[in-house]
């Protein structure tokens, strides 16, 4: 009778706590798992499985002073590729990232992965961040 009980109260315990999270966390947790599965079938090869980059030829995206400066340049890096030199961790690349292909939800998920990862956190980028950010693309 004891283990019954103990094993309810156990379970209330859990349900409470997974029915205590916000809609933002909720929001958070599911861009962020998506955008983990987004980074790995488009992004990991070339930017590796910790986001250190490629020697001199791919950047890291570990230096979130980079990615906070150009946080509203993100989603036009993903959408439209990139074709300019950028400076990032004090190196200079200049190479070319192509297109992603992505749609704005999953640009919005990786995003949020990446700016949350490898030492960055910068909370959830909704897609209608990334779509506000796209409109504003050269």
């Amino acid at each position: 009778m004891k283990i019954k009980l103990i094993g309810a109260i156990c379970i209330l315990v859990i349900v409470t706590i997974i029915s205590c999270q916000d809609n933002g966390q909720i929001e958070y947790n599911r861009y962020f798992s998506s955008g983990n599965a987004v980074y790995q079938e488009h992004c990991q090869n070339c930017h590796g499985v910790k986001g250190e980059g490629l020697q001199g030829l791919i950047p890291p995206l570990t230096d979130s002073v980079f990615m906070k400066k150009n946080g509203q340049r993100l989603a036009c890096f993903l959408n439209s590729g990139l074709k300019e030199k950028i400076t990032v961790g004090g190196k200079e690349f200049e190479g070319e990232m192509p297109a992603s292909g992505l749609s704005p939800v999953e640009i919005a998920e990786v995003l949020t992965y990446v700016t949350n990862s490898f030492g960055n956190n910068q909370g959830t980028v909704t897609v209608e961040k990334v779509n506000a950010d796209l409109a504003k693309c050269n």
